[in-house]
């Protein structure tokens, strides 16, 4: 499905974005990782056997440089995948503006300027892919994480102009809106959490960050990446614009 498909990967030094780097590699995929993080990128591409790209995407030029690079090498571009993000947790009166600036930049700004970036070689092509790693918050909103929240359902806007603007060139574009996911982040929130509350760690999971999904279990970075690979196959072919929940039924109340 994949095999030699041109594909660009943020934020893929770990957690989801290297699982997605991951899973596309073994399906055939010309992969580069990309991530700020040069020593785990390297150490993570040489194990895979594929491309990295050092660059800080919060900025402009990074992200020019990123694609730059890859059509250097590989001459197009086929897939890109936007998975590179932050979180910062506080109260919309002590919220840091200088991480407000670099959330946008990164978790916004970066997507735009990617695909922007790699849509004329698409558009040459008569064929792209282009998958955003969304969140349940590009659907809803929780306290205390206004630029989170704020990047994702602008992400989500983007998603659907981009999806409505190249369905007609062969080039689809769709979200993936995920409730939390086990990545090394996650699992110290949830370490802290429950050392906080002194709770179990489950209790974590279920009382507190799901407490509004009715399957109380975290989602594995595999199985976005799976929701990844979906989206490029044939069977998606007509999946274009869309931010799919893959939420445990948060946001079916």
């Amino acid at each position: 499905m994949l095999k030699e498909k041109v594909t660009i990967v943020t934020g893929a030094a770990s957690g989801i974005g290297l699982s997605v780097a991951q899973e596309f590699a073994a399906d055939g995929a010309r992969v580069v990782l990309a991530d700020v993080n040069e020593q785990k990128l390297r150490e993570e591409a040489e194990k895979i056997g594929q491309s990295y790209f050092t660059a800080d995407l919060s900025k402009r030029e990074g992200c020019k440089a990123l694609v730059d690079f890859v059509l250097e090498k590989y001459g197009r571009v086929d897939v890109l995948v936007n998975v590179a993000g932050v979180q910062t947790v506080s109260p919309i009166d002590t919220f840091p503006e200088d991480r407000w600036d670099f959330i946008i930049s990164l978790m916004l700004s970066a997507p735009f300027y990617l695909t922007k970036y790699v849509w004329p070689s698409m558009k040459e092509n008569g064929w792209g892919r282009i998958i955003n790693l969304n969140s349940i918050h590009g659907l809803v909103a929780s306290e205390f994480k206004s630029a989170y929240v704020s990047a994702k359902h602008g992400l989500t806007g983007l998603t659907k102009v981009t999806g409505l603007e190249g369905g007609p060139l062969g080039i689809t574009v769709n979200s993936i809106c995920p409730a939390y996911v086990r990545t090394p982040l996650v699992d110290n929130q949830i370490a802290d959490q429950a050392k906080t509350h002194g709770i179990s760690e489950q209790e974590v999971i279920s009382n507190i960050m799901l407490v509004k999904s009715s399957i109380k279990k975290l989602l594995e970075p595999k199985t976005i990446a799976d929701i990844a690979k979906f989206l490029c196959s044939s069977a998606a072919d007509s999946i274009t614009g869309a931010a799919i929940p893959v939420d445990g039924g948060w946001t079916a109340g």
